[in-house]
């Protein structure tokens, strides 16, 4: 591995790359609603919530919630549309939620993964209203998104303070497309990165330890069962680092299923980017579907169909 590998990249060019790609054609990908979650001084956070033909507030249903890509600086709900277009289809409430970021919000990764504990807890707690079972649900997201989802489900701390604790911000399973998992910079230099690199790293967090949020250093026996989709070819967050987790993870005894796809690079699993996006929906609904969440095959080729 080339030692000039910018792990992350913190500058957000691979990550927005992908956002940015073919969201899919027409109202089809809209959301069937959205709901405020938090507020934060101006800012109103939302879900971005889609749900199956026919779902009523009685449906005790799988729930899913995507974080975004963008280095933490930027990104956009819209990139997991497609994803929770399908997974609607397939009887799950799949849900893209907004989260404060660098750009926009001038907020450290910190923030980001509290928003994202505070996504995962608003869901759960209204669970009756969005008619979804608050035993099944997951956490999924995209890069810096996947650190986001990773953390919910690895990091204990971190809540907002003004929420209800007593409502668990853990998700029951974890979805993760080329997830940022480790931020340990005595692991880094195993893997070669350079010293400049690891100063990026600690000026980006703000002078905080960034282990603090690093899920490679956190896993334990109560993480929830995960599925990993990563590109061997990623010069952005390298794949090495999903294997660390990965084998962290089965030594703890958690279920931890890493799906590599070799040549593909960062944002590989984004529509339009490649015929991994087919790949890694098909396999997603698998896992599902072995945790009890989905029933019958996969209809993948019946949405690439409808797109």
């Amino acid at each position: 591995m080339r030692t000039t590998i910018l792990v992350l990249s913190l500058v957000v060019a691979a990550a927005h790359a992908g956002a940015r790609r073919p969201m899919g054609k027409g109202p089809e990908m809209s959301p069937t609603r959205t709901l405020v979650y938090k507020t934060v001084k101006d800012a109103k956070l939302q879900l971005h919530v889609f749900e199956p033909e026919g779902h009523k507030a009685s449906d005790k249903r799988p729930a899913i919630v995507f974080f975004f890509g963008g280095g933490w600086t930027g990104g956009t709900p819209t990139q997991f549309y497609p994803q929770c277009k399908y997974l609607a289809s397939r009887g799950m409430v799949a849900i893209s939620a907004e989260y404060r970021v660098k750009g926009t919000h001038g907020v450290s990764p910190f923030e980001c993964v509290t928003d994202g504990k505070s996504a995962i807890r608003w869901v759960r707690a209204h669970a009756v209203e969005l008619g979804i079972d608050p035993n099944r649900l997951a956490a999924g997201g995209g890069s810096a998104g996947g650190h986001v989802a990773a953390c919910t489900g690895t990091i204990d701390g971190l809540d907002d303070p003004a929420e209800d604790a007593s409502v668990s911000s853990k998700p029951n399973a974890m979805v993760l497309f080329n997830p940022v998992l480790m931020l340990d910079v005595a692991e880094f230099a195993k893997l070669g990165i350079p010293d400049a690199w690891l100063k990026q790293v600690k000026a980006r967090f703000g002078g905080r330890d960034p282990r603090a949020i690093s899920p490679f250093n956190h896993v334990d026996a109560a993480d929830p069962p995960t599925i990993i989709f990563h590109g061997k070819a990623d010069t952005t967050v390298p794949f090495r680092t999903a294997e660390l987790f990965a084998e962290a993870m089965k030594k703890a005894g958690v279920r931890c299923e890493l799906v590599g796809f070799d040549g593909q690079g960062h944002g590989f699993f984004n529509l339009g980017r490649s015929e991994a996006f087919f790949d890694t929906l098909r396999e997603a609904d698998k896992f599902l579907a072995s945790l009890g969440w989905l029933k019958g095959e996969p209809t993948v080729e019946e949405f690439r169909k409808s797109l």
